[in-house]
């Protein structure tokens, strides 16, 4: 049937195109169309598209392929289009081959995931109609096309906030501190989802989960760290990072915690600046706790500084001058020296005044040192630090001891501690009354064995006796009794450190040995020291202070202990208890302190309304640190070289050794850098300080003095007047005792030496070393040269008088020859010679002699310019030659003290200080009016054995 169709439709065709002309040819055209495009196109109803972003090319589900039933015909079974309905859609269909009706659907410019996710439009397919003239198209039924894009990873998370912070309470773990949230710009869940988080910052205690929720892994400590700073970055499911990570800030409060606040735990103190205040901004923290009392205890711990206290290193003779001590006081623990040998064996702290027993060592006091019979007043004294005693079983511990030397063991007195109680054992002779009397004294203190130092005093006032410890009065509570010890021979041993044991033993030795340190122990004979005097022994130099006492308040009480070094302040009120415990100030009377830490301690105790249970205060801790102070250095200056007249020497009043000594003392003073103007470093400036000296010593060098022909001197009257005292022996003069500089000065200005056989005396050393806190502070070594003036002697009277007239030398020589001349020109020219030649020798010789005294005379001039010091008991322009006196000194000695005629020798030195000249003029009349009691003289002759030229 098909090639009739195919000639039917030939035939149709040759009929159409030879009668396009005529009327009828158009309508037939229609019709033999009509005829041949019948169907219309066929697509599916929908299809479901997917399009990658910033790609053109869509993948449809169905693909896109119209049919035609009209197929093969031409034309009418050909597809030529797909028309999309919709506005302003990014999307064409094209027609890839019109026969199979295969099409494309393509995007017209690149998609945007984040502009539209997904897209719906209509879409119907076109055939070709008739012919080539698009003419009677049939289009397809409308198809639905859905199309999604497909996301691409083009954006990386970022942070909604650019920071976070959270504020913990320390102590506590946190399930969620805070949340952080990233977001990501791209369409697809995929990709716009976070899906992890993580911190970035090493080493800290948080962790994060998931979906951005920060906890801590362990408790946080506010005292550790306050604060802490961490870095967080997000991942979106396709791994892509944030591309900045955000700054997580955790504070961490603490737990509110009863206690001090606003306190320095480290405090400098400086030398000399007076009272400082501690805690100036203080404040208790109760945490809103219902306080309805308080008490504050404020502790100064200094026990490892010296003696338990920043106190004055001076020797305890010049400590027990000081604090006027009664005299005749008995330092039994010296510093060991060859006079004090007995404590050289003993072990001693850095300090040299303290002395440590290890239970192992003893000293014997040497016989003298001590009376052998103690009278019924008496005062012990002494530093002490102990602990417990070693051992199960206590056993005495002796500090000090008189026992029998030998045969016997019995112990007269004795001072000992015997489990953590002090004993004191006094047995009287059997001198009274045959009956029982007190012999033991105990006293139980807990400070005994607390390993820190006290100060003990016992004073005796027989039968009484009294225990002051740190200035506290203490009585016994326990006295036995015990009868007399008879009366024998036998000598008596005092030792300290351990009790000496003479009899019932094969062989003497110590017991009882003491373990612990000790410091100024000292007995005082026949005398009871005062409460003042034992306050002033065991004050310290540094403590507590408050002030403005008057700005304390009423609602306040406070107690200071002896020695200022606790505190304790009680009140209602907590705002008056802050602003007390604020002027709470440490103060170091010391000109020199010891530099070092020491260590202070604030206790409380709370006391609440009605509550069985109260807050709890911790202790406050700190320390003072106190700086070095200024170091001096002690300078002695005068004159270094002295010349006088034997008869000087021999004078009762002998030869003023340190006329013009000056002392001085300095420190260095840097400059301040507005002082500098230049860049290259200056000297510091030396500025002058006043302090105290304790000692100086003159010694005698180059041998000691003989005692049978030369001494020192000094009127004990000027030491008295000074609150200085002194020692005198051949290897020297010590002076010592606190005094100042200016004191110290004018004390070496009436010492001086006498030596009644001047002539065998060439030259003699002395030197002079001064010390400020037992040797802590020493001056320079100053010497001084001390030679005789030889005198000059010749055998013609008239010569010496006449140059005593007429001091220039030089010129005094012109006149005697002179008058020769004239005088020889009325006898013989033979006696003329003999006369001319008489005088020239007799000039020759007087020349020479005059020459040799000039040239020394001008190196003692240079010498004394070159000390700064030209005092001289002589001058060239007033002595020319002096003669050597007559008398004698027989039986010459140096006491102790001196006469009257010695405070007028006194006097008259200190004249001679003011007014150099008119002793020297004094001098001069002297030997004129020796001269001319020529009858009495010797034969005058030169000698200069000791003259330099």
């Amino acid at each position: 049937m098909l090639p009739g169709r195919l000639c039917w439709v030939s035939l149709l065709l040759a009929l159409g195109v030879g009668s396009d002309s005529d009327s009828g040819g158009s309508r037939r055209r229609r019709l033999l169309a009509a005829k041949v495009n019948k169907h219309k196109p066929w697509i599916e109803t929908s299809y479901h598209g997917v399009i990658t972003e910033n790609n053109d090319t869509v993948i449809l589900d169905p693909p896109l392929v119209a049919l035609d039933k009209d197929a093969p015909v031409p034309f009418a079974g050909e597809i030529c289009a797909f028309k999309i309905h919709g506005q302003e859609l990014p999307f064409e269909a094209v027609v890839l081959n019109k026969t199979s009706g295969e099409g494309r659907l393509r995007a017209k410019s690149p998609i945007d995931c984040e502009l539209q996710k997904e897209y719906t439009f209509i879409i119907q397919a076109y055939d070709c109609g008739a012919g080539p003239r698009e003419t009677a198209w049939k289009k397809s039924h409308k198809a639905v096309v859905h199309i999604q894009v497909k996301d691409v990873n083009e954006f990386a998370p970022t942070f909604k906030e650019p920071a976070y912070k959270a504020i913990v309470t320390e102590g506590k773990i946190y399930d969620s501190i805070l949340q952080v949230e990233a977001i990501d710009e791209d369409c697809s869940p995929q990709y716009s989802q976070i899906c992890n988080y993580e911190i970035v910052t090493t080493d800290v205690p948080f962790a994060i989960d998931r979906n951005g929720n920060i906890r801590n892994t362990e408790k946080l400590n506010y005292d550790k760290q306050r604060q802490y700073e961490i870095l967080v970055t997000a991942y979106d499911c396709g791994q892509k990072p944030a591309a900045q990570d955000t700054l997580v800030q955790v504070d961490v409060k603490p737990v509110c915690k009863p206690g001090w606040q606003d306190w320095t735990k480290r405090i400098e103190y400086q030398p000399g600046s007076g009272s400082m205040p501690l805690f100036p901004s203080i404040q208790l923290q109760t945490c809103d706790g219902a306080v309805s009392s308080l008490q504050v205890t404020a502790e100064l711990q200094t026990n490892y500084i010296g003696k338990g206290c920043d106190r004055e290193t001076y020797s305890e003779k010049s400590l027990q001058k000081l604090c006027g001590a009664s005299s005749g006081i008995i330092d039994l623990l010296p510093s060991p020296s060859a006079a004090t040998n007995w404590t050289s064996g003993l072990l001693v702290d850095s300090s040299e005044m303290i002395f440590k027993f290890d239970g192992r060592q003893g000293a014997k006091i040497p016989d003298g040192i001590v009376p052998k019979n103690l009278t019924d007043q008496f005062t012990i004294t002494m530093w002490m630090k102990h602990g417990p005693s070693p051992g199960v079983r206590a056993e005495k511990e002796t500090i000090l001891c008189n026992s029998d030397k030998t045969e016997m063991n019995r112990h007269h007195y004795a001072l000992y501690v015997h489990n953590c109680r002090l004993v004191f054992l006094l047995r009287k002779d059997f001198d009274q009354a045959d009956t029982f009397r007190p012999a033991e004294f105990h006293w139980k203190l807990d400070q005994i064995c607390d390993k820190e130092w006290h100060y003990y005093v016992i004073n005796v006032e027989f039968p009484v006796v009294t225990l002051y410890m740190d200035g506290a009065t203490y009585e016994p509570y326990l006295v036995t009794n015990d009868w007399p010890i008879h009366p024998s021979h036998i000598a008596m041993q005092l030792t300290v450190g351990a009790c000496w044991q003479g009899g019932e033993v094969t062989k003497p030795r110590f017991a009882q040995f003491f373990h612990g340190s000790l410091a100024s122990l000292t007995i005082r004979p026949g005398k009871m020291e005062s409460q003042k005097v034992i306050s002033c022994l065991q004050a310290c130099k540094e403590g507590l202070d408050i002030n403005s006492l008057e700005s304390l308040g009423q609602g306040i009480k406070y107690h200071f202990n002896p020695s200022q070094s606790v505190l304790v302040m009680e009140g209602d009120d907590i705002g008056n208890i802050n602003r007390a415990l604020q002027k709470v100030s440490y103060i170091n009377s010391r000109q020199f302190p010891t530099a070092g830490v020491r260590r202070l301690r604030v206790s409380s105790k709370v006391q609440c309304f009605g509550e069985d249970v109260c807050i709890s205060i911790p202790d406050l801790d700190a320390f003072v640190m106190v700086l070095q102070a200024v170091e001096p250095q002690i300078t002695l200056q005068g004159t270094d070289r002295l010349w006088r007249p034997a008869a000087q020497f021999e004078s009762a009043r002998g030869v003023v050794l340190f006329p013009d000594i000056k002392i001085v003392s300095t420190f260095a003073k840097a400059q301040t850098p507005g002082d500098m103007k230049t860049t290259a470093p200056k000297p510091a400036i030396l500025e002058e300080m006043l302090h105290n000296l304790d000692f100086c010593d003159i010694l005698v060098l180059g041998g000691d003095l003989d005692p049978r022909q030369e001494c020192l001197e000094l009127n004990h009257s000027e030491l008295h007047q000074r609150h200085l005292d002194a020692t005198n022996s051949t290897a020297g003069y010590s002076i010592y005792g606190v005094g100042s500089m200016s004191r110290y000065e004018q004390v070496l200005h009436h010492l001086h030496y006498r030596n009644w056989h001047p002539t065998s005396l060439e030259v003699r050393r002395f030197q002079i070393k001064c010390s400020e806190l037992n040797g802590r502070y020493t001056s320079n070594e100053f010497n001084l040269e001390v030679s005789v003036l030889h005198e000059v002697r010749v055998s013609d009277k008239e010569h010496v008088n006449h140059l005593i007239v007429q001091p220039p030398f030089l010129q005094s020589v012109h006149h005697p020859e002179s008058r020769s001349i004239q005088r020889s020109s009325v006898v013989p020219s033979i006696a003329t010679v003999v006369i001319i030649i008489s005088v020239c020798m007799l000039v020759f010789v007087v020349a020479m002699g005059v020459y040799r005294v000039r040239i020394a005379h001008q190196h003692f001039i240079q010498e004394s310019e070159a000390a700064k010091e030209a005092e001289m008991d002589w001058d060239d322009s007033a002595l020319t030659i002096t003669v050597n006196p007559m008398e004698k000194h027989e039986g010459a000695g140096c006491g102790e003290d001196e006469t009257e005629g010695e405070e007028e020798e006194a006097e008259d030195i200190s004249s001679s200080i003011n007014s150099s000249d008119d002793s020297e003029e004094e001098e001069e009349e002297g030997m004129g009016r020796h001269e001319q009691s020529g009858a009495r003289q010797a034969q005058l002759e030169w000698d200069d054995a000791t003259l330099r030229y």
